[in-house]
């Protein structure tokens, strides 16, 4: 066992800035600014025996921005993944872009600011914690708890909370209402709530967004009061579990992002791993069993007081108001001993935590040795990838999963097997292409026709007939964020069907927002031309895109 602080002096005295394989500082780097030029894959990713592109998902990064179940703002703004200084593709952490980030200006995920700069003493914590860690796969660390509540970790905590913005809790309080009583004294009252051991958690308010197949998923809304601890403690924790999780886990971690797992999935189906198990898991976030996920924490982490926070948070009350307007109160997580409420800025951290366990077992049961199967995993999103035996290698998988207490969602896991067969995996959808020059086939990824519908449909949306009260500027704006931000994301592989088919769509359904708002006859080409949309309102081409991908400049 070692006090964080007992690091090596050196390590706290020396320049912090540590590079990594990659030759970027990894922990010390303060927050990127948004975000890098989009450069895909490309139309040329072939199968094995032809020729390929220049572009390839192992070369040229993308700048996305997927947003997954942690990230996804709910009513009022929720939205409480903290900003923890990753890169824009993993600002969000999941299941697609967040379709109203504008990936050309300094904003995150929903328009919130990603330019909050780690202060220099939590780096120096941070890094040690991160190093120790590394060096020592078996050390396990205490006197982790009053890193939490100390004055830097703690403010910052507030800050990456405040830049998050989101709803208040059950208690009522808003971030405008703490600055009115003052930050500083706000946050003494919370250091001290937490170093004499008072500190409790308040119910979490829970409220619903919708779900593409017309269900709803729960998200919880911890208080600010809460979140800020929450936020602290996974800027201490974080450092620790990064050493240990698994190349194959992409989710909410610094320099990984969806479109990584993406690529690591496009390079597994062209050396020959034809035949992929989809997997589902049913409610992954509300499964996770406490018992076996704090052994997970204890593992490194043998800090009482720390593992108390944890599990306090983990089974507090969950509030719901009915639709009489009646508050009522849940205690099934403690009852049951099992979820992690989805919108806590402790919750990826946790759930990353216990994905490991699949991953990691996974292989030191020599399923992917024997087997030649690969996992690629993001967040509760999981493929594996073999040369054959898939009917194996998912009852290998079955059984793991029911070792971990976890629900296998037998009705959309499946096998499927390239070139006959497709599968959709973080948006995109795998399988046989056809080069539109030469007319061969190969593997690739184009975007989902869900994900096409589903930013059509939010283009509707925001240009129905109740917003015509909205100048023109606010709409393209809006527009122009939305596509962006999504067209950040589908860069990879032959994106120009899609991004014709959603311009196309932008441009019918601002002429119609134009004609309702001026009362002209539609459908009114002349008054609004192509070229006066374009030019004249400013209405994006995300067509022009693909002229700078690196496959269409070779």
């Amino acid at each position: 066992m070692v006090n964080a602080v007992q690091a090596p002096k050196r390590v706290m005295q020396e320049p912090t800035r540590r590079e990594s394989r990659e030759g970027r500082g990894r922990w010390e780097r303060t927050s990127e600014q948004a975000h890098r030029s989009c450069r895909g894959i490309g139309d040329g990713m072939r199968t094995k025996g032809t020729r390929r592109n220049t572009g390839s998902p192992g070369g040229d990064r993308c700048c996305g921005q997927p947003a997954t179940r942690e990230s996804q703002a709910g009513p009022s703004g929720v939205a409480e993944r903290p900003v923890l200084l990753r890169k824009p593709g993993n600002a969000g952490g999941g299941k697609g872009p967040q379709l109203k980030g504008d990936a050309t200006s300094d904003e995150g995920p929903g328009g919130l600011a990603m330019s909050l700069t780690t202060p220099q003493s939590v780096q120096k914590l941070q890094t040690a914690l991160h190093d120790k860690a590394k060096e020592a796969p078996d050390l396990r660390f205490h006197a982790l708890y009053d890193k939490v509540y100390r004055r830097d970790v703690l403010a910052f905590a507030y800050e990456c909370c405040k830049a998050n913005g989101g709803a208040a809790g059950v208690d009522g309080q808003t971030f405008e209402g703490i600055e009115e009583y003052g930050v500083e004294r706000w946050l003494d009252e919370l250091a001290k709530e937490l170093k004499s051991r008072t500190y409790r958690p308040l119910p979490v308010r829970r409220v619903y967004i919708p779900k593409p197949d017309g269900k709803q998923r729960p998200l919880g809304v911890p208080t600010i009061r809460d979140r800020t601890v929450e936020t602290a403690a996974v800027l201490v924790l974080e450092p620790i579990f990064e050493a240990d999780l698994q190349p194959e886990q992409y989710a909410y971690r610094k320099d990984r992002s969806a479109l990584d797992a993406v690529r690591h999935v496009h390079k597994l189906i062209n050396t020959g791993h034809g035949e992929i198990v989809d997997a589902d898991l049913s409610g992954y976030f509300d499964s996770i069993p406490h018992a076996e996920l704090l052994q997970s924490v204890a593992r490194r982490v043998v800090d009482g007081a720390m593992l108390h926070l944890i599990k306090m948070w983990l089974e507090a009350p969950v509030e719901e108001t009915d639709e009489r307007g009646k508050k009522r109160r849940s205690t099934r997580n403690r009852d049951e001993g099992r979820g992690t409420p989805q919108g806590a800025p402790i919750s990826p951290l946790l759930s990353n935590l216990y994905m490991r366990r699949f991953v990691l077992g996974w292989k030191k049961l020599g399923h992917e040795k024997r087997l030649g199967a690969y996992v690629v995993n993001y967040a509760d999103d999981l493929v594996i990838c073999c040369r054959g035996g898939a009917e194996d290698v998912l009852a290998a998988m079955r059984d793991i999963m029911s070792r971990l207490r976890l629900t296998v969602n037998e009705t959309k896991t499946r096998v499927c097997r390239l070139p006959e067969e497709k599968f959709d995996f973080l948006g995109y959808t795998f399988g046989r292409c056809y080069s539109p020059q030469t007319g061969r086939a190969y593997l690739g990824t184009v975007p989902s026709k869900k994900r096409v519908s589903r930013i059509c449909e939010a283009i509707s949306s925001e240009t129905g007939r109740n917003k015509t009260l909205r100048d023109q500027e606010t709409v393209v704006g809006t527009l122009n964020r939305m596509m962006t931000g999504w067209a950040n994301y589908f860069c990879l592989g032959p994106v120009s069907k899609a991004y014709r088919a959603v311009e196309r769509h932008a441009r019918k359904r601002l002429r119609q927002w134009l004609c309702a708002k001026h009362r002209v006859p539609w459908p009114a080409t002349q008054q609004f031309p192509e070229a006066g949309l374009h030019d004249v309102m400013g209405l994006v081409r995300l067509t022009t895109r693909t002229r700078s991908f690196p496959w269409a400049t070779s």
